[in-house]
């Protein structure tokens, strides 16, 4: 790959990642910054007052890659950026298993913070995955968060 061209890569997938790995591979391009977004299973729902024991993600095979794929590619649009990874697990995860990587490179650091953060607040509402999280061997499925809605206004 030439050092102009950008570095994108989209997973989805059962076993963990490596963020230095990840990171090292961002790196390899025109890049003056790196911002990465790890996210991981909360051991605790708050808003339920329960503990959580794990956290089984699903998703649409082939559709959820591509809304990841547009989501990216509008981040390409509005930021000058010279990389984009998004990793994505699925399967049973328990607390503190990492479960997503959003890591952006740019030549300047405002358009690698805003690329991150605008992939992050879109995958959390449009990408197609499923949540159930098991607490004391009840299974429930997680809701959709108005409050991650609400972060898109910034975006429109």
């Amino acid at each position: 790959m030439s050092k102009n061209s950008p570095l994108i890569k989209i997973k989805i997938q059962n076993e963990d990642f490596d963020v230095s790995d990840e990171i090292k591979i961002l790196h390899q391009n025109n890049t003056g910054a790196i911002v990465n977004f790890i996210g991981v299973v909360r051991g605790y729902d708050e808003k339920n007052n329960q503990i959580i024991n794990s956290m089984t993600l699903e998703h649409y095979p082939g559709m959820t890659e591509s809304e990841i794929e547009k989501i990216v590619f509008e981040s390409f649009q509005r930021w000058e950026l010279t990389g984009v990874t998004v990793i994505h697990r699925i399967g049973n995860l328990k607390p503190s298993d990492q479960i997503v990587f959003v890591g952006v490179s740019s030549k300047h650091r405002q358009n690698a913070f805003d690329g991150c953060n605008f992939i992050m607040d879109w995958l959390k509402t449009k990408a197609p995955f499923w949540k159930v999280e098991e607490n004391n061997n009840k299974k429930n499925w997680v809701n959709f968060n108005e409050n991650d809605n609400k972060a898109l206004k910034k975006w429109q």
